[in-house]
C-alpha cells in the first residue's frame, strides 16, 4: 500500500497494491500493521455501504464528539467525487476542502479522521460506496453542513444533484460552530 499525505493534515490517500491476472484481481483493502506504520491508529467498529444512482450527493456529514467518527472510504462499483472539509477549529486548514475521484478502477481509498465533514457525489449509476468507521452511528451527534455553501467553494461536478431531505437542511458554514 502507498500512503499519500494531502495538503490537509491527517487526511491520507491510500493506493493499494493490486495484483491482477487472467482471473481478475486481488488487493488488501485494510492491513492494521501498514495503517499503524502510516500513522493511522484507529479501531474500526462499524462498516457501512450505500448504493446510489448517478447524480446523488450525500453530505457534508459528521458526528460531534464524543461520537466523532474517522472513516476509511472507497468505491466498490462505479465512481464518486469524494470531498472532506476540515472542521477542526485550531487547524491551519480549517474550512478548506480536499476532493478526489474514487472509483472501482483505481481502487483508491481515503482516510478521513475525526474532525472532518465528509460527502460524495456519484458519477455513475449503481455506485456502491463503502465506509469503515471508528465509532458507531449516533443520531443525536450527527450533523450536516450545507453541501453547496458558497464559502466552501466546492465544485461537485453536478448542476442539480439528487439530495435527501437532511442534506437540503444543512447548516451554513458561517453559522456552524465546531466542537472539534
Amino acid at each position: 500500500m502507498k500512503f499519500i499525505t494531502t495538503e490537509l493534515n491527517d487526511l491520507i490517500v491510500i493506493q493499494p497494491t493490486i495484483f491482477e491476472d487472467e482471473r481478475g484481481y486481488f488487493f488488501e483493502s485494510y492491513n492494521e500493521n501498514e495503517f499503524i506504520n502510516a500513522g493511522i491508529i484507529s479501531q474500526f467498529t462499524q462498516d457501512n455501504q450505500s448504493k446510489s444512482q448517478k447524480g446523488v450527493l450525500r453530505g457534508l456529514h459528521f458526528q460531534n464528539p464524543p461520537h466523532a467518527q474517522g472513516k476509511l472510504v472507497r468505491v466498490i462499483n462505479g465512481s464518486v467525487l469524494d470531498v472532506a472539509v476540515d472542521i477542526r477549529q485550531n487547524s491551519p486548514t480549517y474550512g478548506q476542502h480536499f476532493s478526489i475521484e474514487l472509483n472501482e478502477q483505481n481502487k483508491t481509498m481515503l482516510w478521513i479522521p475525526p474532525g472532518f465533514a465528509h460527502g460524495f457525489a456519484t458519477l455513475e449509476n449503481n455506485t456502491i460506496f463503502s465506509y469503515k468507521c471508528t465509532n458507531l452511528y449516533n443520531k443525536e451527534a450527527e450533523k450536516c453542513i450545507f453541501w453547496n455553501d458558497e464559502n466552501l467553494k466546492i465544485d461537485w461536478q453536478l448542476s442539480s444533484p439528487i439530495l435527501s431531505e437532511k442534506d437540503t437542511k444543512g447548516t451554513p458554514f458561517q453559522e456552524f460552530i465546531s466542537l472539534f
